[in-house]
């Protein structure tokens, strides 16, 4: 089954499309008055997977980086961009762990220790 890609604007900031996760093809547009409000909305989600934040200005993107409260920024292109190498994962409610390489190493790495004293050696 196929879904057709669905654009919502002006949907109130209540609104259940708006505040949930949506797994299909779905883009959400919403207005806001300016950087912090932007900020903001992203902050007061329940969710915090990757963020996309397209913009030339290095500080804004360092800004970003700094307070966006995700598992991830990605300046000038889509959220869902990633590299291998990379960890990609959320924070609050989305998703459970880190994936990437590292990630995984770590997940099926299983430490121990060994302590050894007052044996000569």
């Amino acid at each position: 089954m196929t879904l057709a890609p669905t654009v919502v604007a002006g949907a109130p900031a209540d609104a259940k499309v708006v505040r949930e996760e949506i797994f299909g093809p779905v883009l959400v547009i919403q207005r806001v008055a300016d950087t912090d409000a932007a900020f903001a909305a992203v902050n007061g989600s329940d969710f915090g997977l990757q963020a996309g934040v397209f913009t030339r200005d290095l500080p804004t993107a360092f800004r970003a980086h700094r307070e966006l409260e995700v598992g991830g920024v990605v300046i000038g292109d889509v959220p869902t961009f990633r590299a291998d190498q990379m960890p990609y994962g959320g924070v609050r409610k989305s998703g459970v762990g880190k994936e990437g390489v590292r990630s995984a190493m770590e997940d099926l790495t299983y430490e121990r220790v060994l302590v050894l004293t007052g044996i000569d050696l």
